[in-house]
């Protein structure tokens, strides 16, 4: 059976100070099951044992039917009459308990009623059809989201599995999370008596999985309560010294966030802003928290205070008063009215200080705000039901400039989760994978060019957005601009960056290994580790970076170093890193000949012969190092060449040197652009038209639809480089050009 033995875990409230919320007291569930065993009353009267619930849904419904309910409880009752809980207690009344909590949160009647039942398919006889024909379509969906796999069908899967069920239940109907977690708090208030090991197991399974969906469906009050669960479970001295701070706070003479509160009423009332301002104490684990961050408590600490209005613009209308008339904390300033977090929460917070150095935090909201940030999603009563003016949809509801719904009851996370869940190859990986997707408890937006949008959660980096706006697509992603500037794809964003993806058109694209290391999402991991699954590395491309390597640490005159690659997804590769994959070669005889150091000087060694090296190509007025080679060759490398740090690991010794007088210089440019008819001719136009000279010129074949070109140039004055590569930039095509770092021969 789905339903634990009673037995709290935690005691009740050490004072009338901490209660979280103002609400119905807990059910007695020995009274509850005494009425629960007098049987289903008569059609005329509802049963006695569900009066706690109708008086609850009725605060929130009161034109709401409730025959419905009757029949559930009459069906509940009789299909689990003779089963009982560890505890003594007959079984019927956990599915009432649990539907108390989603009537005191104002859940709707279809999810009362699925509530009631939400046991009987999984532990009596009743069958779904059963379900179906007596309550309807929803209901039966509602119980079938909630039912647990059998272990005997699924062994150890079958847990995980049931979660994908669940999850993929949710994709269509979120009221089918909503009962699961009310149905999760209820079994962690009675976990007492379960052994201390399955105790452990469920709150780590609550804690990883159940509290962060909670906190995604923006279901404040069961996700404060389920942590505070977790936190006695897992964590019973730190719960227990928190219980100790509470309770002295409790038996204090003087309660600061009263004194506060009674000063911000008086400013609202002189200001004429209808408020009601309440003190919110906080629970175990945010008092625990708190402490973590700020050492020892004060009064302030252990609550905030809540401002309801009517209208969202007394909100800000409360927020001047108290900017004017009380001592604000600007830095706590922020506004979740006009930026609502994903999960649906609406707030403005803030702190205001007094002269003793007291601050108390302050959220100010309408009351409205307020029940959605109870509730979240439960808060929408049946957001599955049309309006009959399509026109009077809610806001949230409408259609985005690029076609998509925003839709309250399919978050962005949701639709990921359910993307990439479809993509897990067994059990395991979606169990380990779920977990860490739900621990990134963060969300930013980042925007598209057309002016679409894309959720991520914090950390993502452009590989994430790529696989996140693409699919498997994204393999032939080759860079990125953020913010309109050239980016490696291992850059990390942040909200409200603008990221421009720059794909390939070769349909054999594939994503680099280093991707995985910069992939934070599960859609992006699974997709690239499927194909790095399907495509093993082949000896001969294990041989060609074995090649790179050893050209990399040669020695000689030329034993330039290629350069590191330059991170997962650059949009500038080295021809050593792409592994010899089309990447094209010149021979000695057609490299140009070995140029001096003109206007180098070696410092203290004037008879020295000085370099510039082909691997980093210096110009005057980069700084500049050198390095001893054979034949008393002075090697010059820019200092932030990779080549510098495996000279030193190489035993080179380091030189000074010096730029002289002269400006003339010669570089070598790459530019990476796409493939079109007439490209090499409008370059070297451009080129030309600033003066520059073209010592030698390399095209590379096409990879993914991607142009690399490699120029060495004579430029008259260095000072002109950057002009020049502004030029090479602005050619149609060219979506990079830079500085080069890969060998050169000489």
């Amino acid at each position: 059976m789905s339903a634990e033995a009673t037995n709290p875990a935690t005691p009740g409230p050490v004072a009338p100070a901490v209660a979280r919320r103002r609400s119905r007291p807990r059910i007695d569930l020995r009274r509850l099951g005494r009425a629960a065993l007098l049987g289903p009353a008569s059609r005329d009267r509802l049963p006695d044992a569900i009066g706690h619930v109708v008086e609850a849904h009725r605060a929130h419904h009161p034109d709401a039917d409730l025959e419905i309910l009757r029949r559930a409880y009459v069906l509940a009752e009789s299909s689990h009459r003779g089963q009982m809980r560890k505890s003594g207690e007959p079984y019927i009344t956990h599915p009432l308990a649990v539907t108390l909590i989603l009537a005191e949160l104002g859940a709707e009647t279809t999810t009362l009623t699925a509530s009631l039942l939400h046991d009987t398919v999984e532990d009596t006889e009743v069958t779904l059809d059963q379900v179906g024909e007596q309550f309807g379509e929803e209901v039966r969906y509602l119980v079938d989201g909630v039912t647990k796999l059998e272990k005997v069908d699924y062994g150890t899967a079958a847990e995980p599995e049931t979660f994908r069920k669940m999850l993929v239940a949710t994709g269509n109907d979120v009221r089918v999370m909503s009962i699961k977690l009310a149905d999760r708090l209820h079994n962690m208030r009675t976990l007492g008596v379960m052994r201390p090991e399955k105790q452990a197991r469920i709150a780590k399974v609550t804690r990883d999985v159940l509290i962060p969906l909670a906190e995604r469906l923006g279901v404040q009050a069961l996700k404060s309560e389920l942590e505070d669960l977790v936190f006695a479970i897992l964590h019973p001295e730190e719960y227990a010294h928190t219980r100790e701070m509470i309770a002295a706070n409790a038996s204090r003479p003087d309660d600061p966030l009263a004194e506060f509160c009674d000063a911000i009423r008086a400013v609202l009332r002189e200001a004429d802003i209808p408020a009601e301002v309440l003190i919110r104490p906080r629970h175990f684990v945010s008092v625990h928290r708190v402490s973590r961050k700020r050492g020892d408590l004060r009064g302030a600490d252990f609550g905030r205070i809540l401002v309801l209005v009517n209208e969202d613009a007394d909100c800000y209308a409360v927020l001047g008063e108290l900017h004017t008339c009380l001592t604000p904390v600007v830095s706590e300033f922020k506004d979740f009215i006009a930026v609502p977090k994903f999960n649906l929460y609406q707030s403005l917070h803030t702190a205001v200080a007094r002269g003793d150095g007291q601050v108390a935090e302050v959220l100010i909201r309408t009351h409205q705000m307020h029940k959605v940030a109870e509730a979240g999603v439960v808060a929408l009563g049946n957001p599955y039901t049309a309006p009959a003016d399509p026109s009077a949809a809610p806001a949230e509801e409408q259609a985005t400039a690029d076609g998509e719904r925003v839709d309250p009851t399919r978050p962005g996370w949701l639709s990921r989760l359910l993307d990439w869940q479809r993509a897990a190859p067994d059990p395991d990986t979606f169990w380990s994978t779920l977990r860490e997707d739900l621990a990134q408890d963060r969300e930013i937006t980042v925007f598209r060019p057309d002016g679409g949008a894309l959720g991520l959660p914090e950390g993502a980096t452009c590989v994430d957005a790529a696989y996140a706006q693409y699919g498997e697509d994204a393999h032939a992603c080759i860079g990125a601009r953020v913010n309109g500037r050239l980016a490696t794809l291992s850059t990390v964003l942040r909200d409200g960056d603008t990221v421009q993806l720059l794909m390939g058109q070769d349909p054999a694209s594939e994503p680099s290994r280093e991707w995985l290391e910069h992939a934070h999402t599960p859609a992006a991991r699974i997709a690239i580790q499927r194909w790095l699954t399907a495509h093993p590395a082949t000896e001969l491309e294990t041989g060609d970076r074995e090649t790179a390597d050893e050209r990399a640490t040669g020695e000689g005159d030329d034993a330039e170093v290629v350069a590191a690659h330059q991170g997962a997804g650059s949009a500038v590769r080295s021809p050593a890193a792409e592994g010899g994959a089309g990447a094209a070669v010149r021979s000695s005889d057609e490299a140009p000949a070995p140029r001096p150091g003109d206007g180098v000087t070696v410092v203290g060694r004037p008879e020295a012969s000085a370099r510039l090296a082909g691997c980093c190509t210096p110009v005057p007025s980069d700084e500049v190092i050198g390095f001893a080679v054979r034949g008393g060759v002075v090697t010059v490398h820019r200092v932030e060449c990779a080549g510098v740090a495996r000279m030193r690991d190489g035993g080179r010794a380091e030189v000074d040197v010096r730029w002289g007088d002269t400006t003339e210089c010669r570089v070598t440019l790459f530019a990476e652009s796409f493939g079109r008819p007439h490209l090499l001719a409008d370059l070297t136009e451009a080129i030309a038209s600033e003066g520059a000279e073209i010592v030698s010129a390399t095209v590379e074949p096409p990879a993914q639809q991607r142009v690399r070109h490699t120029y060495t140039l004579q430029l008259p004055d260095a000072s002109h480089l950057p002009t020049l590569m502004r030029a090479m930039r602005n050619v149609a095509g060219v979506y990079d050009v830079g500085r080069a770092q890969h060998q050169v021969s000489a």
